[in-house]
């Protein structure tokens, strides 16, 4: 009986098997399927100088990228150039990424002048928008008398980084170093037929569209990339990113480090001035910085002690403020530019900002409240206030020549002669004029002598 049954349903039971063995392999394939979505791109673009600012950009932009698990980043970019030093650590930062980077020149016009064609050289994926020029990188030295190419010796160094850039990244070499020794320069379509470039894109969606199903294998790793409906992520500038670019321009940190060395001049030139000097000191090292020869950390630490260290000038010593106002501004702008530590939590460096503006606020609000007391009494008229009513006429205690001491009033008081002349003791005075507790007194009878003589 048994036996009929199980061949009786025998049929049944195997298509049911089999239809729970469909849908289990279904449902197992959704997770796959929700995996292979297109992990997004991230997008920089940049117009103008290389500076520091856009290094630090650019460095915490690719480690975003990374975190988030991104399968490009595409800076693109339309420079005439910029400071070597951070061209030079954006090309250590494309080669070591652990995701590929695309560079597009574009749009159609622009160009990738000297550090552009550094940066340009060491993308894994290089492309330019028709219309648009690469190289001229052959570095310069700046002088009083202009721009002019440096040693022989910088030259060849450069241009040997060059080569060693193409040739890790496949592109000729001959014509790369030909960018730092002749200034060679190369449009669109030549540097795409001389395999300068791998593509020829009008804009971004164009390269993604032509880089899409591309292998690019880096550091051992192959990466498969799936870019025509990836999403873009494009971030902007931070405040201390912002302030770094600004000052790290050529032009913009020529003019403060000369303004800066004007104001010390002035400043020496006539002693006691203060704010030519103080503000010249500030900007100095803002235009040292933006020359590229302190980095962005040393330059926050420095501007953070001369802030402390103008404060304590302002509360020790008689600054009117001048102190205390560029104390504030040094250490905001030292604030601005401490760039983050990996080790420190991000809530940390918000919470510091917080309160680095909260306590310059609190200091600028000090600093101009005394000084316009200091301002308002020095203008005020010396024969006193409220407070304080010198008195009219005295008695010479001690001879006045040129200082002395007069009793009025019942009370002693520190006296000059108006005129320079020797008071002896016992002669009454008539006070001219108070200034604090010092009187300018002259003799009492000279004074109706003569306003006997005019009647």
């Amino acid at each position: 009986m048994k036996n009929n049954f199980y061949k009786r349903h025998k049929l049944s039971l195997t298509g049911l098997l089999l239809f729970f063995l469909a849908g289990s392999m279904f449902f197992l394939a959704l997770p796959a399927g929700a995996e292979t979505e297109a992990e997004p791109v991230y997008l920089v673009e940049v117009d103008g100088a290389v500076t520091a600012g856009l290094q630090s950009f650019l460095e915490r932009q690719v480690e975003n990228a990374e975190d988030e698990g991104a399968q490009l980043f595409v800076l693109q970019m339309n420079t005439p150039g910029g400071l070597v030093d951070a061209t030079l650590k954006i090309n250590e930062l494309f080669l070591n990424a652990d995701l590929p980077v695309a560079v597009l020149v574009a749009p159609s016009g622009a160009i990738a002048g000297s550090a552009g064609a550094f940066i340009l050289v060491s993308s894994d994926i290089a492309a330019m928008a028709p219309g648009t020029t690469v190289g001229a990188a052959m570095p310069v030295a700046i002088s009083p008398e202009g721009a002019e190419a440096t040693d022989e010796k910088t030259i060849q160094f450069y241009a040997s980084h060059m080569r060693s850039m193409a040739r890790e990244q496949g592109r000729p070499e001959d014509l790369a170093e030909k960018f730092v020794t002749e200034n060679l320069t190369l449009n669109a379509r030549e540097a795409l037929d001389e395999g300068m470039i791998e593509h020829l894109a009008g804009s971004l969606p164009e390269l993604l569209e032509a880089v899409d199903g591309t292998e690019i294998e880096k550091q051992g790793v192959t990466y498969q990339l799936n870019t025509v409906d990836a999403e873009i992520i494009e971030a902007e500038m931070t405040l201390s990113e912002r302030l770094q670019n600004w000052v790290s321009d050529p032009q913009i940190a020529f003019l403060v480090l000369m303004v800066g060395f004007l104001g010390i001049y002035f400043g020496l030139s006539a002693p006691g001035t203060i704010v030519p000097e103080v503000s010249g000191l500030v900007l100095l090292i803002l235009g040292i910085y933006g020359i590229g020869l302190f980095d962005t950390n040393t330059t926050g630490i420095i501007l953070l002690l001369l802030g402390a260290g103008l404060i304590a000038a302002e509360i020790f010593t008689s600054g009117f403020g001048i102190f205390g106002i560029a104390g504030a501004g040094s250490l905001l702008t030292g604030a601005i530019l401490l760039p983050m530590e990996p080790l420190m939590e991000a809530d940390w460096y918000a919470t510091f900002l917080v309160t680095v503006v909260g306590t310059v606020i609190g200091l600028l609000i000090i600093v101009l409240v005394v000084a316009q007391r200091v301002l308002h009494s020095r203008r005020t008229h010396t024969g006193g206030s409220t407070y304080f009513k010198p008195p009219e006429k005295g008695v010479v205690t001690e001879e006045i020549n040129p200082e002395g001491m007069i009793k009025a009033r019942g009370e002693l008081w520190r006296a000059r002669s108006s005129d320079n002349q020797v008071i002896p003791v016992g002669t009454e005075v008539e006070i001219v004029k108070a200034e604090t507790l010092k009187l300018w007194v002259k003799p009492f009878q000279e004074s109706e002598s003569k306003g006997n003589s005019n009647e």
